[in-house]
Order: structure tokens, then sequence, then C-alpha cells
């Protein structure tokens, strides 16, 4: 897959070009922050990276003492 990047949108931008912003996710590599007001709200991410993230938070789930 191609070196990740990262992009901004803002809401109203991004449901014009959700498809778009998907597709660039998908197909290369590419970080997408969407924003409201200026503030990064939310990120769309590829499958790996959200993947990996979910990973991540399940082993340091598992670290804490019960």
């Amino acid at each position: 897959m191609p070196a990740n990047t990262s992009h901004e949108i803002g809401v109203r931008n991004l449901r014009m070009q959700l498809a778009d912003v998907l597709n660039a996710a998908s197909a290369r590599g590419r970080t997408t922050y969407i924003t409201s007001h200026g503030r990064r709200i939310a990120a769309i991410v590829p499958v790996a990276v959200a993947e990996g993230a979910e990973g991540s938070v399940e082993e340091d789930a598992g670290d804490e003492p019960a």
C-alpha cells in the first residue's frame, strides 16, 4: 500500500464527496480528518489502521489488573 497521507474536509463538503473520501481511504491509504467549525471531530481511516487501533486498545485493556 502507498505511503499514508492525510487530508481534512469539512462536514458539509464530506456530504458531497463521501464516495471519493471512502475510495481514497481504501485505495490510497489516505486518512481524512472530518472538521466542524475548523476543529477535527472524527477521522475516516483505512481498515488496516482501524483494526490496528482496535488491537492496541484490546491489548491495553488486557494489561489492566482485574
